[in-house]
């Protein structure tokens, strides 16, 4: 198949990784992690999966300045235009509408795909065929598409859409969001066959994005084009805009600031394999189950009589679990996490903040 020119992908890479805290630490989080011990990190799987889909040089990647250099070491063949590192943390919204930006001003014509680096997908072709389908829908429709994928458990982890009328071939205008309901909901959810999981993939052409961008968010980011570069783009000047601008830019998600705002969203049902591993919980359901349902990741264990557990240790260590149930047992560095597996999220980052305030950055 033909790559494409006007088709680009943007991998949001600037997250800090604290759901899976020991083991996504603050200098190095999960996305720059062999975490599987798959001899590449879930950033340079997302890039791969995408370079055989998309011309390299069409594929950018959105992280925090603190995670440049690491980026840059993991993925040497990014040139610095497809690199666009934020002076501070914040959310989504202004990491793609920066992204956008750039995008539009290379190529006024161009499609865009916003994934997160922190994904597996099974089944690459039917994800590439997926993309290409979506890519042709939004290349000649005033539309942004998300990616959608059936349930396969009343998951309260993850995100769910929910189908509306029926647009073309396998897409739905989206009736509603849903934002990690409990198990209950997501089990009526589920059995409704109404709601796809939300994959947190979107697709559009670049130049509706970006009027959705002006026309929804703050003023802050409607100025953009007109502050920076207003008459000839210039990738200098228009870092220098971002990194003084971009501390007053809201905290917003792009899923809140423009996805459930705008009234011309889609949704896409696809067939791929897929699991967000952005979590201790998440990576127990998607993962394979050994014996007692354990899921040991790339770490020596022996096990007497343990059962549901999620088990990560480093390289030349031995974990011996004789009795326990329902836990995570994770190390990494200075931390061992032992924890009962339910509700690990929010337990996690509330031990993350105690930590934190008792005992500084060091654990963290």
């Amino acid at each position: 198949m033909k790559k494409s020119q006007n088709n680009y992908c943007v991998i949001l890479a600037g997250g800090k990784g604290r759901r899976l805290w020991p083991c996504s630490r603050e200098e190095r989080p999960k996305q720059f992690v062999d975490f599987f011990g798959t001899g590449r990190t879930q950033l340079q799987q997302t890039y791969d999966r995408f370079a055989k889909i998309l011309p390299p040089e069409n594929i950018y990647v959105n992280t925090n300045e603190l995670y440049a250099d690491i980026v840059r070491e993991q993925l040497p063949e990014l040139s610095a235009i497809q690199l666009l590192a934020e002076p501070i943390h914040r959310n989504t919204a202004p990491s793609v509408a920066w992204c956008t930006h750039r995008i539009v001003n290379i190529n006024p014509d161009a499609n865009i795909i916003v994934v997160p680096s922190d994904q597996t997908v099974v089944g690459e072709q039917k994800f590439a065929d997926a993309v290409e389908r979506g890519f042709q829908f939004v290349s000649n429709r005033q539309h942004m598409l998300t990616m959608g994928v059936k349930p396969t458990r009343p998951e309260p982890g993850y995100g769910y859409i929910q189908m509306g009328e029926h647009v073309t071939d396998g897409v739905y205008h989206v009736k509603s969001f849903t934002e990690k309901p409990e198990r209950d909901f997501a089990r009526m959810f589920m059995e409704s066959g109404e709601f796809y999981w939300n994959t947190g993939m979107f697709l559009a052409n670049a130049r509706h994005l970006l009027d959705s961008f002006r026309a929804l968010l703050p003023p802050v980011l409607r100025n953009f084009d007109k502050d920076c570069c207003p008459n000839v783009y210039n990738f200098e000047e228009e870092n220098r805009y971002i990194h003084e601008n971009f501390p007053s830019y809201p905290n917003l998600s792009i899923d809140y600031g423009i996805l459930e705002k705008s009234p011309d969203v889609c949704v896409m049902c696809c067939d791929f394999g897929w699991a967000d591993l952005g979590t201790w919980h998440s990576i127990y359901e998607a993962r394979q189950k050994g014996d007692g349902d354990n899921v040991v990741v790339d770490t020596d264990v022996v096990l007497d009589n343990a059962r549901d557990n999620v088990i990560k240790l480093p390289k030349g260590r031995l974990a011996v679990l004789s009795g326990l149930e329902g836990f995570i047992v994770a190390e990494e560095g200075n931390v061992l996490l032992i924890c009962k597996k339910e509700d690990s999220s929010s337990n996690i980052r509330r031990l993350i903040n105690e930590i934190q305030l008792k005992k500084g950055n060091e654990f963290i």
